[in-house]
């Protein structure tokens, strides 16, 4: 007769094992280690919560320690791969195998892991994929992560950075899995309870609060007036024309201008209460300045970031602010609501095709893909209609009718050249070398060239939904990227008829003047000056004061 309940009972012996290290739920910080190898075993597919910004850090230093002869070959199922502790646990044989979204820090190392051969490639996942994985073939076995404080009963409140939390405890806790949290404090009542206690099964009190990365700061100071000049083109060419109130923005300096045009070169352009109202979008600084204006009526945010937090618990009618008076976050819904609720995904990459395919991984850097492919892809699955949306279906149909669906807007902003003076623009993504190299059977790519609307760059927008073939639109990404290889190739006389029919348009064609395209154009033009929108609330992270 069949045993239904082996990974109960496995589970029940794991945690008797521990229970000497453990006073109820409560374990000593010298103790985790040993902790760890009672009730981690080799080949177990193991989540350390590694947020974008929230690292489950203590943990991950812990688990470093245990004996790579007892515990070996582990299967690290998280979205965030951050801190160098992550990487540690390949080049000490603890784990082997790897499915993740971003790497961000550590892009490179994880780069340099792979040629060695030092870590076996699952997949570069999208956060909700990855998300969705833990429920039918990646459920994490044993998941360790990371809360602000937690009571003796295990109940959990993790604030503002609360990210993925729900989403890894909530797959591992019903599945006969172990959940382990690091919190900063333990108290006797946590202020509201984020994560129940029957579903953790020990605690312990870090020495140290938990690390969160400043992810989401963009110094206005930094802004070019390149990107000034491209925002400038967006707000005019896109936002007006398609006049898109729900959206999400990536967080390069290009986007960053655009929220700080907003109560400038936007107001100049009327558009206030017609765009950008409504927002699927970590609490990015920048951001402020249109909040005050009154541009913004509500964000829903995927994490926190550091300094941002007094000023969105006393902004309860924008963010989602508990009864606590802090955030919550959650960035499987944040991440859904940038798939099916949102008009417009507008966000950078570091290289582009011919096809306008976008990737951010090149041969010394893989930096995983985060959200950008939830938001940057046109959900087929979606119902509900808005002007925005069907007037890009429209666009793309060459017409409208009762069966012709809505399109995402989808766009990319990139300066023809980045850092280093790489193009932008590439006959061929590096990714396709890499997949050759690693044996890939899909090369990564972050957003697909049939999801991509516009490309905006400092020679002006190409609107990929006028393109009728293949070759229009090859033309078109050729005829904005400006000085690179992939431009100076272009057929010269094609790319004149595209812009001749709009397809391609230049500053001068928006009636836009480059010149004006300086910083006085800034709502704000430094850290301080954002402080300053802030009546105070905001406080940035050290190493962006100089004041």
């Amino acid at each position: 007769m069949r045993d239904w309940t082996k990974q109960r009972t496995e589970r029940a012996r794991r945690l008797e094992q521990a229970a000497p290290f453990a006073t109820g739920k409560v374990v000593k910080a010298d103790d985790v280690t040993a902790l760890l190898q009672r009730v981690i075993r080799s080949g177990d597919r193991l989540c350390l919560e590694g947020d974008n910004q929230k690292q489950a850090d203590f943990l991950a230093r812990c688990l470093t320690r245990v004996d790579p002869a007892t515990i070996h070959d582990l299967h690290i199922v998280q979205s965030g791969l951050v801190l160098p502790e992550h990487l540690d646990l390949f080049r000490l044989g603890i784990a082997r195998k790897l499915d993740f979204s971003y790497s961000g820090p550590q892009s490179g190392a994880i780069a340099r892991a792979l040629d060695k051969g030092n870590i076996e490639l699952g997949a570069i996942h999208t956060y909700i994929e990855l998300f969705a994985r833990y429920y039918v073939d990646l459920t994490p076995n044993v998941s360790l992560i990371a809360a602000v404080c937690a009571d003796r009963e295990g109940n959990l409140y993790t604030g503002p950075n609360t990210e993925d939390t729900p989403t890894i405890v909530e797959a591992t806790a019903y599945k006969s899995g172990i959940v382990i949290a690091q919190a900063n404090r333990i108290v006797d009542k946590v202020p509201r309870v984020d994560i129940p206690g029957d579903q953790v099964d020990f605690i312990v009190e870090a020495p140290e609060p938990f690390y969160v990365e400043p992810l989401f700061t963009r110094d206005p100071a930094a802004v070019t007036e390149s990107q000034i000049l491209m925002a400038m083109m967006a707000l005019k060419g896109i936002y007006a024309e398609y006049q898109p109130k729900r959206l999400n923005h990536g967080i390069g300096f290009a986007t960053a201008a655009i929220e700080l045009l907003l109560p400038t070169y936007g107001e100049q352009l009327g558009m206030r209460g017609k765009v950008a109202t409504h927002w699927a979008l970590n609490p990015h600084p920048t951001l402020i300045p249109a909040i005050e204006s009154g541009w913004v009526e509500q964000i829903h945010c995927f994490g926190s970031e550091v300094g941002m937090d007094g000023y969105m618990s006393a902004r309860p009618d924008i963010y989602f602010i508990g009864k606590d008076g802090t955030l919550r976050s959650n960035r499987l819904l944040c991440q859904n609501a940038g798939l099916y609720a949102c008009d417009m995904f507008i966000g950078a990459t570091l290289q582009i095709d011919l096809a306008g395919n976008s990737s951010t991984v090149t041969p010394d850097r893989i930096a995983g893909f985060g959200g950008a492919p939830n938001m940057g892809s046109d959900a087929h699955g979606r119902r509900h209609v808005s002007e925005a949306w069907l007037k890009a279906g429209h666009e793309a149909a060459g017409g409208a009718g009762p069966l012709v669906r809505g399109r995402k807007l989808v766009v990319q902003m990139v300066e023809t050249f980045g850092e280093g003076m790489k193009p932008a623009f590439v006959e061929e993504l590096d990714s396709i070398a890499l997949a050759r190299k690693l044996g890939m059977p899909l090369s990564p790519v972050m957003i697909f060239g049939d999801d991509v609307t516009h490309i905006v760059t400092e020679e002006g927008i190409a609107n990929l939904l006028l393109c009728r073939d293949a070759d229009e639109v090859e033309q078109a990404i050729r005829g904005v990227a400006g000085y690179t290889p992939v431009g100076l190739a272009r057929d010269r006389k094609k790319v004149e008829e595209l812009r001749g029919r709009g397809v391609i348009r230049r500053p001068e064609d928006l009636g836009i003047d480059p010149l004006q395209a300086n910083r006085n154009l800034l709502a704000a033009r430094s850290i301080r000056d954002l402080v300053t929108w802030s009546d105070g609330l905001y406080a940035p992270p050290s190493k962006f004061r100089n004041w």
